[in-house]
């Protein structure tokens, strides 16, 4: 121990180490493995396109909208503590979607799921920052990222073969082993922390707000419908006008945005997300209803991707470090746009080896140079008191950015009703979302461009080599 904080050699170090790589990586794994099953679960339950996006988004809306209570929780009544209640709640609500009769009760234990996946999500970095001596912490954040790298790996293609061999039920139902063993290794061998200076009275009103204004943009673009549209920008106006009125007390304090690079890499995460949720959400739904391809092949086709970014993202941040990070983001993410452009060619008798593979390799080698210094910028930029409020922030600036892609691109592009039952209309519709997602990813590029000039890692507290949840890489 060092002024109360853990050694990463140490044996309780490798137990702290143990249990935020097992957390993260279930909620991870679920995320990477619910898209591969969508074709399946749409079919039994009889789901149209809108249940299929509501399966995802479900469980994307109230993890954004609560995923700040989550970090402002764990930072004032410990981070452990709620990190376990995260863990339990994810679990159980992963048992009622393995047992869901139909679609409506589906979407409703996935938005149960979220919220267990918003208090668990931010406290794993956080326990991190908080527990290792702050020499430790690039090494811990690097072994937890690549560590929990490998449920990204393999989550698609576990979850391809679940479908095929158990069912899609055992994709949500596979989640229930990990969550033991959390709980049972998290009571004996992690610390507590806190944010010895939070108090006063809690943000439940901008909780709220920020929930119910994600619900209400969400439901209206999903449908076409302009009022709850209206509603729900009226309420996200609403929640900003309150947390600047009660900063430093918000649940979202004023403070952490007062770094402008900090502000900016947050409108990158934002659109950048915004066109990879469109890519998670359709890829492995087009290889199934267009291609052919098997469910665990579908689910195959982005582990390239995920290779990648843990063997390139560690080389990347260190390149970071050194000459900035705007570089490096910016070529990642026209990478990306470019890997999304091949993409866009997939349809009808496409080769895994022809069409999907160059594609696949191209997004993951722009990841791996976009993402590492994207997260290490957001925690180099923010106080190490926000630690789990900056992460929070981060998270759900992703999250949200995926969820309303999720929502208004698929129907613009003519993808509602049974049009995944139709391989033609769901082709011309796959197509037009990945025009629309590159164009999106040359946005960010541009912003981060003309934004994030100054380099802030060179003498950061921290610099993940691998974030792969901070934001989320999933669905």
């Amino acid at each position: 121990m060092d002024n109360g904080r853990i050694r990463l050699s140490s044996a309780s170090g490798r137990w702290v180490l143990l249990t935020t790589v097992l957390g993260s990586g279930m909620a991870m794994l679920d995320g990477t493995v619910v898209n591969v099953a969508l074709p399946a679960l749409g079919a039994d339950l009889k789901a149209d396109m809108a249940g299929l996006q509501w399966t995802v988004n479900a469980y994307t809306l109230t993890l954004a909208g609560l995923i700040l209570l989550g970090g402002s929780l764990g930072d004032r009544y410990g981070r452990r503590k709620v990190f376990l209640i995260g863990v339990v709640w994810f679990a159980i609500a992963s048992a009622l979607c393995g047992l869901a009769p139909t679609i409506e009760t589906l979407i409703a234990a996935r938005a149960l799921q979220g919220v267990g996946g918003a208090l668990l999500t931010p406290g794993s970095l956080a326990i991190i920052q908080a527990s290792f001596v702050r020499e430790d912490r690039p090494r811990a954040i690097g072994a937890w990222s690549g560590l929990g790298g490998v449920a990204a790996a393999i989550g698609p293609l576990l979850g391809g073969w679940l479908v095929q061999t158990a069912g899609w039920r055992w994709v949500f139902l596979i989640n229930l082993p990990p969550a033991v063993l959390v709980v049972a290794v998290a009571v004996r061998h992690v610390p507590e922390s806190r944010d010895v200076r939070a108090g006063g009275r809690f943000d439940v009103l901008g909780a709220t707000l920020a929930a119910l204004a994600l619900t209400g943009i969400t439901y209206g673009l999903i449908g076409l419908e302009t009022i709850p549209l209206v509603a729900g920008l009226l309420l996200g106006t609403a929640f900003v006008r309150l947390e600047i009125r009660r900063s430093p007390g918000a649940l979202v304090p004023v403070e952490v945005f007062t770094s402008k690079v900090f502000t900016a890499v947050n409108v990158v995460t934002f659109v950048m997300y915004a066109a990879m949720g469109v890519v998670f959400f359709l890829l492995v739904v087009q290889l199934q209803v267009s291609a052919g391809f098997s469910p665990a092949a579908a689910g195959a086709a982005l582990i390239p991707a995920t290779v990648l970014m843990l063997l390139l993202s560690a080389p990347a941040g260190e390149l970071a470090k050194r000459i900035g990070p705007r570089i490096p983001m910016t070529a990642g993410i026209l990478t990306c746009a470019a890997g999304m452009l091949l993409m866009s060619r997939i349809g009808e008798g496409s080769s895994y080896v022809v069409d999907v593979l160059p594609a696949t390799t191209l997004f993951g080698l722009g990841l791996s140079a976009a993402v590492a210094p994207l997260t290490a910028t957001v925690l180099a930029t923010a106080a190490e008191r926000y630690a789990g409020v900056a992460s929070g922030v981060n998270n759900a600036v992703a999250r949200t950015g995926g969820l309303l892609a999720v929502a208004a691109i698929p129907p613009l592009a003519g993808l509602t009703g049974d049009a995944f039952d139709s391989p033609p209309v769901f082709t011309a519709g796959f197509h037009t979302t990945m025009l629309i997602a590159a164009a999106m990813m040359g946005a960010a590029a541009l912003i981060t461009s003309l934004t994030i000039r100054e380099n802030v890692l060179g003498a950061s507290r921290t610099h993940p080599c691998c974030p792969v949840e901070a934001p989320p890489l999933d669905g």
